[in-house]
């Protein structure tokens, strides 16, 4: 199934709920050869994939998942939060109930993968000091990005998610991943039983200077 470009890039978010629809090898294989396709600093390609299919890995996986995105949420729920209208409280009510539901059912997710980064330290130094060209974490998220848009063609949903770096050591344990690897994302992918489309953003607009901080123009009409 090929999806045009611009319609991936506007309608890819991320899925939560996954049907029990097994997941082909062949459309992992097709993502992870996208992802390694992803610009990375000075081409150094630090990725490493772990693909987890297997119940008896997902399985202590999911409960580290669940354990330590319980505590993310207990923390994050405590937080003040700032007033909403009623639009943005239902969108941020779903956004937490599908999250939860994730956590709830991430043992029965097909396929996890998780996206692991070599600790490379990119500075430099000169006579004048450190050159600070920024972290290598910044050469993994279009791998990342890559992937979850091939999921995307090849009728996929994913989620990106951070939340196991809580008990990062014990994932590393659960995986065999070596201490000089830090596990990055698991991403979890599946048949989503959610509809693909354009999620609630802050207009491009809005967030974009021209020429110098804070000035703002308006967008032509889209084409």
């Amino acid at each position: 199934m090929e999806t045009d470009l611009y319609d991936a890039l506007m309608t890819t978010r991320a899925m939560r709920r996954f049907s029990s629809e097994p997941v082909a090898r062949t459309s992992i294989e097709a993502c992870l050869r996208a992802a390694v396709q992803a610009p990375s600093g000075g081409n150094i390609q630090p990725w490493q994939f772990v693909v987890v299919d297997d119940p008896t890995v997902r399985t202590p996986l999911a409960e580290l998942y669940r354990r330590c995105y319980s505590r993310y949420q207990r923390a994050l729920l405590a937080l003040p939060q700032a007033p909403k209208s009623p639009e943005e409280e239902a969108s941020w009510q779903r956004t937490v109930g599908a999250a939860q539901h994730l956590a709830d059912h991430f043992h029965e997710v097909p396929v996890i993968v998780a996206v692991c980064v070599a600790g490379i330290d990119l500075t430099l130094t000169d006579d004048d000091g450190p050159l600070d060209i920024g972290s290598v974490l910044g050469s993994v998220f279009p791998a990342i990005q890559n992937f979850m848009l091939a999921a995307r063609s090849e009728g996929l949903g994913t989620s990106l998610t951070t939340v196991h770096r809580i008990e990062q050591q014990a994932c590393r344990d659960i995986l065999g991943v070596p201490e000089r690897q830090q596990i990055v994302a698991l991403l979890p992918v599946g048949h989503p039983l959610g509809r693909w489309g354009v999620a609630r953003r802050k207009p491009a607009e809005k967030v974009t200077s021209w020429n110098r901080w804070g000035a703002r123009e308006a967008f032509g009409p889209t084409a």
